[in-house]
């Protein structure tokens, strides 16, 4: 007789650790399906900025104006951040594979239209069908990384998908002057085919983890729907135009701020009564998700608006091409790949919250620097600021991901994880809109300013005058007009520059005002081994 059958246990001894261990296993299915989903997001937010670097190029192709090219951008943005909130509802609805399959499936025939539009009117629709299904796939990424892998593995997957919601805009413009500078404004969208067709495939046939819920549809909250989109698209059109538009002087611009109050008010006395809402707004009862989305707001800000600033410094300022911007702005790619590795096992042992206070006062000492620039600002003097960024933006991201979605319940992330982005969304077109009105407003400040030095009666102003009139001598009798003309462009440029360095110095004061605010959040529990993950179905 064996020692397992005198004792009168069936189950051999080594079975035990096995068991104890599967917990901590992954399947290897699941995997494949999560990296899938990891891709297919990469594609949804680098369409955000893709474009940004060869909206010429697209202007010309389609024959529009430069006011109205804008909305090739615009159109997208306003879509996708109705969507993003909406995905948590449809991901319990239709379940994690329906919905990311045909979001997938959508996204990449919207982007073949792209490719095929032939007027502006065509390219908005394209395009606004594009962010709308694109935006479906970003939340189900974070949700489903919080469902199917236990805690003691979230060290490898928050860095992972922290690393591609920040890399795919910040790379967005090199890409695309890349692509547009090889082939055509085309290969913009072209490019999201073939892996678009793969992703869908992919995730339909592996992404097992959770069910279909279709009773939620007979409940659907249709007016908490549509006042969410008169919101959040007005609140997006609002933030786009208004910074160009002088605001509320522009008279569409104040009937889309009445349409987003009255839609707002609407919204949330409807998603805090309805049976069923569009979006929980009982997650951020939660103080460290609502506290983790409130720096993942501010985290847009410093993504996209940097993400935005730079660019248009080099363009404006130094006359840089699309290839050349994106060439430059490289490096903070790059800080970011080789950083992620780091910040993942960094916060597996450093409390997040001294990681996030970390990323913060990173982000504000490359702002610093950059506060200081000068017309003459390149490659060598962008280099700490960007280095900076990228290693702070992946300090940032990785704590924040946990702090804001670990410690929530499984019933409560996908919804959650909808509106964890959509602050991410939101803190960028805000901080695009008050990184502009500063831009405008500064500058005519300092312009004002230097008129008031720059005069007859200034001996430095003459002596720059004659020495550029002595430099255009060749034009003969236009050689003053000429000079006159290159001083206003000399005084208007270091408006421009100034202007920048406010800029500059106003995101500096903003991130370390929140890095102080850091020890708000509460410390999660340390991840425990063999820990299950979030929940299945």
């Amino acid at each position: 007789m064996t020692d397992a059958t005198a004792t009168g246990s069936s189950v051999p001894a080594p079975a035990r650790p096995a068991a104890a261990a599967n917990p901590d296993r992954i399947d290897p299915k699941r995997l494949v399906a999560f990296f899938a989903m990891v891709f297919g997001m990469f594609m949804a937010i680098l369409d955000i900025q893709i474009v940004s670097a060869s909206l010429a190029e697209i202007q010309a192709g389609l024959s529009a104006s430069a006011d109205e090219i804008s909305w090739v951008q615009t159109a997208y943005l306003i879509a996708e951040v109705i969507m993003i909130p909406l995905s948590g509802f449809l991901g319990r609805a239709f379940s994690t594979r329906y919905l990311f399959a045909a979001s997938a499936a959508g996204f990449t025939l919207a982007s073949a239209l792209c490719a095929t539009a032939t007027s502006l009117e065509q390219m908005i629709v394209y395009r606004a069908i594009q962010g709308f299904i694109g935006g479906g796939m970003i939340p189900s990424v974070f949700a489903a990384a919080f469902t199917i892998f236990p805690p003691s593995k979230r060290n490898v997957i928050s860095p992972l998908i922290g690393l591609v919601a920040t890399l795919a805009p910040t790379i967005g413009p090199t890409v695309g002057g890349y692509l547009t500078e090889l082939f055509s404004w085309h290969w913009l969208f072209l490019v999201n085919v073939i892996p678009g067709i793969i992703v869908s495939v992919a995730t339909y046939s592996l992404i097992d983890f959770d069910k279909p819920e279709m009773s939620l549809l007979d409940r659907f909250d249709w007016w908490g729907l549509g006042f969410m989109a008169a919101f959040l698209g007005s609140l997006e059109y609002v933030l786009e135009e208004g910074p160009t538009k002088d605001w509320f002087q522009e008279p569409l611009i104040l009937a889309f701020t009445v349409v987003m109050v009255s839609a707002g008010v609407a919204f949330f006395w409807r998603v805090l009564t309805a049976e069923e809402p569009i979006v929980d707004l009982y997650a951020f009862k939660d103080r460290n998700f609502a506290g983790g989305s409130a720096f993942s707001f501010v985290l847009g800000i410093g993504l996209y608006g940097l993400t935005y600033l730079y660019p248009v410094y080099l363009g404006r300022v130094r006359g840089y091409s699309a290839l050349q911007i994106g060439e430059t702005m490289f490096v903070t790619g790059l800080c970011m790949f080789f950083t992620a590795p780091i910040a993942g096992r960094l916060s597996g042992k450093l409390d997040p919250r001294l990681m996030l206070f970390m990323g913060l006062c990173g982000f504000a000492g490359g702002t610093w620097i950059a506060s200081g620039i000068t017309k003459d600002w390149d490659f060598s003097e962008l280099l700490w600021p960007q280095i900076l960024r990228g290693c702070s933006l992946m300090f940032c991201m990785v704590p924040i991901n946990n702090l804001a979605l670990g410690t929530l319940p499984p019933a409560r992330l996908k919804n959650a994880s909808g509106l964890y982005n959509l602050t991410r969304n939101l803190g960028g077109a805000v901080g695009l809109a008050i990184i502009n009105t500063v831009l405008n407003d500064r500058m005519d400040l300092h312009l004002a300013r230097l008129h008031e030095q720059v005069t007859w009666s200034s001996n430095k102003a003459l002596e720059t005058l004659a020495g550029l009139q002595g430099a255009l001598s060749s034009l003969g009798s236009d050689a003053e007009m000429a000079a006159l003309k290159k001083l206003a462009l000399i005084v208007r440029r270091e408006a421009q520059v100034m202007a920048f360095g406010d800029a500059f110095l106003l995101l500096t004061g903003l991130f370390l005002a929140t890095a102080m605010l850091v020890m708000v959040l509460r410390k999660p529990a340390p991840p425990k081994p063999g820990a299950a993950p979030g929940g299945g179905h």
